[in-house]
């Protein structure tokens, strides 16, 4: 698997938000009901969805953030190998700060994590850490460094 960043693409590529979200200089991170790991909000694109639209949804549903600022930072696109075939997989990673969240949470999220540090325990180890080391070649955090795993 490979994952690979772009200024742009066409729109009706874009299957995927992601979104790195932050609450008073700390990382927000998700725990599925089913899982024992970490993972950033985000997720698939409904049919006449405006991938803005995704990730505002996704947002919400998956940390309860109501106030937020949120701003696209790149494509990517994850590639895997499936026999023969080739396959690019193509999504838009967001940026968001959280100012406030609903007292609930109303969906397979069982609890927000609110962390200084990344997770030890990703659930997507493959992909969502490389998202976030891409934010911060970006200048996104500039106190932090990037060290991929």
């Amino acid at each position: 698997m490979m994952i690979r960043f772009y200024e742009e693409t066409e729109d009706s590529l874009l299957k995927f938000a992601v979104i790195i979200a932050r609450t008073e200089g700390k990382y927000v991170f998700c725990k599925h009901k089913s899982r024992d790991t970490l993972e950033t909000p985000g997720g698939h694109r409904e049919p006449g969805e405006v991938i803005l639209e995704t990730a505002k949804r996704e947002l919400y549903e998956e940390t309860g953030a109501i106030d937020y600022n949120i701003e696209p930072v790149c494509v990517y696109s994850v590639v895997s190998k499936d026999g023969s075939d080739v396959e690019e997989t193509f999504g838009m990673l967001y940026y968001a700060e959280i100012f406030s969240f609903e007292k609930e949470l109303y969906s397979e999220i069982e609890k927000i994590v609110i962390m200084e540090e990344e997770p030890e325990a990703w659930t997507y180890p493959e992909i969502q850490p490389k998202l976030l080391c891409e934010m911060k070649r970006r200048g996104y955090f500039p106190e932090e460094s990037c060290i991929e795993k």
